[in-house]
């Protein structure tokens, strides 16, 4: 082929890409085409994202509105809006632990992304339920006390999030109580048979006891029928303070426990800042808003795709010690000077 042949060649219209273009039979080809591809880009950007599934397995309605309110507030500082980009859907077994295992199992029907615990009950159930569906703890008794995670720095599995210190809390709690009450020689503690730590709890009060020189009486609560008789058990035995067990039975029946122990007339150690607030004498607990703040930014991390396994579970870095004064002269009760002193926060 010579140098002239081989030139026209190249320059025919039928093979050089501008000219097709700029012939009418090819025009209508690459106009349709740039339509497909726009038409294509504007579908894919009108499509629905996909929402975040989050569902919380907690104690009580009650205790939920007022807890979950860091984690929302968190999750909204962290890009998170309910209905455009996540969807929070919320069970509660209200002290039915029996109910657990089918909420648990529900939340797994549905997909959640990741489900959310609150109390020592659910992670138990959570795990049970699910292999796969990553479990954050907001908050509960020891983790690993109760092999709900092998270890805190590696979990392991699917579930992590944050765990309470243990049973020596109880032990801390019995010490504020002995200051409190100077003269304290035999206290209650009313714990619940559904609570995995209750035994656990009961040894760490009696070892401290025995320093303090103080009894323990020992009252198990079963059902709801038993509130009645487990504190005439305890004015009938003469205890001069009370100390109530955690757990979502007691949380869903914390009315008929706070009304229970005003009649007593007992200066009470409660489990957290709830019974403070509704009118119980004093708790010292862990300051749960924080604990909900810290599982939201867990639970962001998960859903940006990080292992529940590589997150290590935490332990709560910082506590309350609140004491209502309005409770305290319902019982004709006057907490020392020395241990308002103490108090992060006294109500009035």
């Amino acid at each position: 082929m010579n140098k002239n042949s081989s030139s026209r060649f190249l320059d025919s219209p039928s093979d050089n890409p501008k000219s097709k273009i700029q012939n009418p039979k090819w025009g209508w080809v690459f106009a349709l085409a740039v339509a497909f591809v726009l038409f294509g880009a504007v579908a894919l950007a009108q499509q629905p994202k996909k929402l975040a599934r989050i569902c919380h397995l907690g104690t009580t309605v009650t205790a939920t509105a007022e807890m979950i309110k860091p984690f929302q507030q968190r999750l909204r500082e962290l890009g998170y809006v309910e209905g455009q980009n996540v969807i929070i859907d919320y069970r509660y077994f209200e002290g039915k632990v029996e109910r657990l295992p089918d909420l648990a199992a529900e939340f797994v029907r549905l997909n959640c992304d990741v489900i959310l615990t609150s109390g020592s009950e659910a992670p138990e159930a959570a795990k049970n339920a699910t292999k796969s569906v990553p479990v954050v703890m907001a908050f509960g008794a020891d983790a690993v006390k109760l092999g709900i995670v092998a270890d805190l720095a590696r979990p392991g599995g699917n579930i992590t999030g944050l765990t309470n210190i243990g049973a020596e809390l109880y032990g801390k709690r019995l010490e504020l109580l002995k200051e409190t009450v100077p003269k304290l020689s035999r206290a209650a503690f009313l714990w619940s048979s559904s609570r995995l730590s209750a035994d656990d709890e009961l040894k760490e009060i009696e070892t401290v006891a025995r320093f303090l020189k103080v009894g323990i009486q020992s009252l198990e609560v079963k059902g709801p029928d038993d509130f009645e008789g487990a504190f005439q058990a305890a004015t009938k035995k003469r205890a001069q303070a009370l100390i109530l067990g955690g757990g979502g039975f007691f949380a869903a029946h914390q009315t008929r426990i706070l009304e229970l122990a005003a009649k007593s007339r007992l200066p009470a150690m409660y489990p957290n800042t709830r019974y403070v607030e509704a009118g119980g004498l004093m708790t010292y607990s862990e300051d749960r808003s924080e604990m909900f703040r810290r599982a939201a930014e867990i639970v962001d991390k998960i859903l940006k795709g990080t292992k529940p396994a590589d997150i290590p579970v935490e332990r709560p870095k910082k506590f309350d010690f609140v004491i209502n004064l309005p409770a305290a002269k319902r019982i004709g009760f006057t907490v020392p000077p020395e241990v308002l002193a103490r108090a992060s926060r006294i109500i009035r």
